[in-house]
């Protein structure tokens, strides 16, 4: 029986030896895998790195708040400030806004034209001689006669004045009758024109000579636009031999002359000047100046005399053309009111 049983076979003995030396190798690892990662420097100094850029973020930021709550303050304190401005102003200047900006206006207007050479129109100066009138004697009696004769003679040769070309005259009045032309030449008449205002040049061409007053049509616009057609006429006839001098005591008047005659001729503001074909005056002793400077030159002074002015200066009948507006009361105490 003893013969029949092996003994159960055994392991080697180099195999026990590897195994029993790799079982304190394995303790140490699986140690170190359950001890916890302790951080290194560089993994340290990055993340307070990152603290100090955080915090620095914080303070800028909260300097920005302070100062936009500062700008919102001083924006409001600029709002109510505009608003107390916008009030004294409203109060200062209510009612007065249409009456300073015309007075404005006007005023710049005349100051761009009249003003551009005042040196050199004074430096120019000449004075005007006023013709002495002396009192007739009772000796002259016996001449009175003759006078008057000498006078109607004078008359009858003044109505003939445009006789010569009363043709070319009618047939400029009868185009200002139809439509306007809006874009006629320069120094053409670009309106039309009612039948009174034909029969107003009419009368001023062959019954007055072009010498004399007429009545307002009413309103400056409409003795602007009458002038502006004897303008044109007067350019068919004389050519670049004439000017035109307005006479108007206030720089709002002549603000208005100068931009009805630009609107109805077609004109620039270089057609306004000493030196152009339309003159503006606020005085009659420029007008005087300036005329007797032009008959000197051979070439005819055309003046218009504005309806506000109340008397012509004995000196302006000398001249062969003047054209004086006559207003109603009415519209002088117009004129008075807008002043």
């Amino acid at each position: 029986m003893s013969e029949n049983f092996l003994p159960p076979p055994q392991e080697p003995q180099a195999e026990k030896s590897a195994v029993n030396e790799c079982k304190p190798v394995i303790k140490e690892v699986s140690k170190s895998l359950l001890d916890p990662i302790e951080p290194s420097s560089e993994s340290i100094q990055a993340n307070s790195e990152q603290n100090n850029i955080s915090s620095l973020i914080e303070v800028a930021l909260k300097e920005l708040e302070c100062k936009r709550n500062e700008l919102n303050e001083e924006i409001k304190e600029l709002s109510n400030r505009k608003s107390e401005l916008q009030k004294e102003i409203n109060a200062t200047f209510t009612g007065q806004s249409d009456s300073i900006a015309r007075h404005v206006k006007g005023f710049q207007d005349y100051l761009t034209g009249a003003l551009q050479n005042l040196a050199q129109s004074a430096e120019q100066l000449e004075l005007v001689v006023q013709p002495v009138v002396l009192q007739p004697s009772p000796l002259d009696n016996n001449k009175t006669n003759e006078t008057k004769e000498e006078v109607s003679g004078q008359i009858i040769a003044i109505a003939d004045t445009f006789k010569p070309d009363e043709d070319l005259i009618r047939q400029c009045l009868e185009q200002f009758l139809g439509q306007p032309d809006f874009y006629a030449e320069p120094w053409k008449l670009r309106r039309s024109l009612a039948s009174k205002d034909i029969g107003l040049l009419e009368d001023w061409f062959f019954s007055m000579g072009g010498r004399g007053a007429q009545p307002s049509r009413g309103s400056r616009s409409k003795n602007v636009l009458v002038s502006a057609a004897l303008i044109s006429i007067l350019g068919e006839l004389y050519g670049d031999h004439f000017q035109t001098l307005v006479l108007a005591s206030q720089p709002e008047r002549l603000g208005e002359w100068r931009r009805g005659l630009q609107d109805a001729l077609g004109l620039e503001r270089e057609d306004f000047g000493p030196n152009s074909g339309i003159v503006l005056f606020e005085r009659s002793n420029g007008v005087l100046e300036r005329a007797d400077r032009l008959e000197e030159k051979g070439d005819v002074p055309l003046i218009l005399i504005d309806a506000a002015e109340q008397s012509v200066e004995i000196p302006v009948l000398q001249f062969p053309l003047w054209l004086a507006f006559a207003a109603e009361p009415e519209e002088l105490y117009e004129e008075e009111e807008l002043l």
